[in-house]
């Protein structure tokens, strides 16, 4: 179908001869009508009397809102005037009004060239949706294999005095976690004066400052590189060896490599620094369980204090706290009571003095695996086996520590 623009009726008679079946309209309102009717037509045949800002607006039209609609005008006599006005504005061809057979040749290319681009944009149309099923299936197939994916437990021992055990509970921690088949990953953020290494005799050829070699891109590969062997079901992220190192981990690089960490291990623990600082936090915007632990005395007893505020202003659910009392049974004129009423946590278990908890460190030997009937060894085990989820838990678990995270970044 072709319409024709004309309002003079003599000459609209003379093209209508020529175009058979044709729409005749006589103002550029009632043509945007029949447009928009017929969402095939394909051609417009703009008449010698239509003002030539008229024709070159509606031809500015349709090659922005139907580029495959040919617009054909009409002209008493065609000059380069003509013939570059028209053309500037989106014309497909400018006939003399004269030449009735070149009208009708003007409309079949019109005709045929709406052809080829109406099939070109079904051909774009159809690839844009296979396109578009394609990334929603990958979307969809990358997510389920995410939600799939072993997901490991991070479990962060924190304290903000030293000397309270923080990082023996960490070794012990992890090792009764061995001990009860899981495969447990030990880091060591403390980068200025971490024991971890050396209190399991281990002598690490790769420490966490080697994560900057990698630069931004910490995969399994990169992690499995820098892990240091303690047995088939535990590894250890080192902390540095030396104080001069001229690298450091960043906290970016941390974050990436717990993340790693957690598809590998079915338990990451982290020993920190005892300070708030980026690597400290990092883990524990990462973790599923804070372990506190202090000693019985009122310098230890103001540190938690301390601590325990600050994760309070940090959004961090107390019910993901764990509060270890080491060293419970020192005469020292302050009572577990005491402590826990003061601090406003009860300790989930108290470990007591004892000389065969420096003779196992002495060995470079943790103290459930040295001595497994140690009234301390019974406690850590039983400790850590109350992590050790169902598969239910497990995802709660980690859905929890993701809103955790959401909360305190927002």
């Amino acid at each position: 179908m072709t319409a024709i623009l004309e309002p003079d009726l003599g000459q609209l008679a003379i093209v209508q001869t020529m175009l058979h079946g044709s729409i005749a309209v006589n103002t550029v309102e009632a043509l945007h009508e029949h447009i928009a009717a017929n969402p095939h037509e394909f051609a417009v045949v703009i008449g010698p009397s239509v003002p030539m800002d008229v024709s070159t607006d509606f031809a500015k039209w349709a090659r922005i809102n139907r580029p495959d609609l040919g617009v054909i005008l009409l002209r008493p006599f065609i000059d380069h005037d003509v013939l570059a006005t028209a053309l500037r504005s989106g014309m497909r061809e400018v006939v003399e009004a004269s030449d009735l057979a070149g009208i009708t040749t003007a409309v079949h290319r019109a005709r045929s060239v709406a052809s080829e681009i109406a099939r070109a944009m079904e051909s774009e149309s159809k690839a844009a949706v296979t396109e578009a099923v394609a990334e929603v299936a990958a979307k969809a197939a990358a997510a389920q294999a995410a939600a799939d994916a072993p997901k490991g437990k991070v479990l962060t021992v924190f304290s903000t005095k030293g000397g309270v055990g923080k990082s023996l509970l960490a070794v012990n921690t992890a090792m009764a976690l061995c001990d009860a088949g899981q495969r447990v990953c030990l880091i060591d953020l403390d980068v200025n004066s971490g024991d971890v290494a050396i209190m399991l005799q281990l002598t690490p050829h790769r420490t966490i400052n080697d994560l900057v070699a990698f630069n931004g891109i910490i995969d399994e590969t990169a992690i499995s590189s820098i892990l240091t062997k303690h047995s088939d079901r535990l590894s250890v992220v080192a902390a540095p060896v030396r104080l001069d190192s001229p690298d450091h981990a960043t906290a970016d690089d941390i974050g990436r490599m717990i993340d790693t960490l957690k598809a590998m291990f079915d338990f990451v623990v982290v020993d920190t620094s005892g300070v708030f600082d980026d690597n400290a936090l990092t883990a524990l915007d990462r973790t599923d369980v804070i372990i506190l632990v202090a000693t019985l005395d009122i310098p230890a007893l103001k540190g938690l204090k301390l601590a325990t505020t600050t994760l309070d202003l940090l959004n961090f659910p107390r019910d993901i706290w764990k509060f270890v009392l080491n060293r419970a049974d020192g005469k020292v004129g302050l009572t577990i009571d005491e402590f826990e009423s003061t601090l406003g946590l009860k300790s989930d278990i108290s470990l007591v003095s004892s000389r065969e908890v420096l003779s196992a460190v002495n060995r470079g030997e943790a103290l459930v695996r040295a001595f497994p009937a140690h009234p301390n060894s019974k406690a850590i085990s039983t400790f850590a086996a109350s992590f050790i989820p169902s598969d239910a838990s497990t995802s709660a678990g980690h859905k929890s520590a993701g809103s955790r995270l959401r909360l305190r970044r927002g």
